[in-house]
């Protein structure tokens, strides 16, 4: 990434998508995903990821910031300017990750069955 890396850590989905659609509305940045953290400050947070030009990414954040405190709270924010190539790796790692997540998840195709019935008639074959 020849680019910046901005993070906020925001309390509740509300605060967090609230803080993407600022940050984005606000400067040409790229939101390029998120992280769902159990226990943080003894709630739910999430953490929202953009790339971009780093005075792009250091507008975007202060925006998503300002608007996500209007909403709820934000645990944290940060922007890395020119990261390291191992945090890059890092990144399209989680982006893979999720995007694998996503492509497994199957819709619900009555034709093909419910995956929870599946998961119910395999538990009473075992029995």
């Amino acid at each position: 990434m020849n680019s910046a890396l901005g993070l906020i850590e925001a309390i509740g989905l509300t605060s967090a998508m609230t803080a993407v659609d600022a940050a984005c509305k606000a400067a040409d940045i790229k939101f390029i995903g998120y992280e769902k953290i159990i226990g943080a400050g003894a709630a739910i947070s999430v953490t929202v990821h953009f790339a971009g030009e780093v005075a792009a990414v250091q507008a975007g954040v202060a925006a998503g910031v300002a608007a996500a405190l209007k909403s709820g709270r934000v645990l944290s924010h940060h922007v890395i300017p020119r990261p390291h190539e191992e945090v890059d790796k890092l990144i399209e790692w989680f982006r893979q990750e999720k995007k694998d997540a996503l492509q497994s998840t199957p819709a619900s195709d009555p034709a093909k069955g419910d995956k929870a019935e599946t998961v119910k008639n395999q538990r009473t074959k075992t029995k």
